[in-house]
């Protein structure tokens, strides 16, 4: 008699990801022994959810001691992805603290994205910088 299948990447992945409290008792007890049986995925999910809480939290104060913590860590992907996050540090602090957001550019970039799809199956780039002009 077979065993019960083991996860797949991409349930691990899903457990790692959901919040500690939303997960079903069955998925966080899988994840759990996962945790007990290999310490790097333990390490990865600590710092996976330290990260998730600083950005739910709007905890930028933060950053600087996770990305530390990470780039000491011998999870090379986390590493490199912590040496990024150092590259661009102020915007990312700014964006885990601020409360404003890029929501007006975005807006006026896929509006110009709407006209464009409207307007390039018929007449043009003429026609498209005329209705961009036209709509400000």
């Amino acid at each position: 008699m077979a065993g019960p299948e083991p996860a797949s990447v991409r349930e691990i992945t899903s457990w790692i990801m959901t919040h500690p409290g939303h997960l079903r008792g069955e998925d966080a007890d899988k994840l759990y022994r996962l945790r007990e049986r290999d310490p790097e995925l333990d390490r990865f999910t600590g710092h996976v959810r330290k990260f998730a809480a600083m950005m739910t939290g709007r905890r930028g104060d933060h950053l600087e001691r996770w990305i530390t913590d990470a780039e000491q860590d011998s999870l090379a992907p986390l590493a490199g992805f912590a040496r990024n996050l150092r590259r661009d540090f102020d915007v990312v602090r700014n964006g885990l603290s601020l409360t404003h957001g890029s929501s007006a550019v975005e807006g006026n970039v896929n509006r110009l994205k709407t006209l464009k799809h409207q307007i390039l199956g018929r007449d043009g780039l003429d026609l498209l910088r005329r209705r961009v002009l036209l709509v400000r």
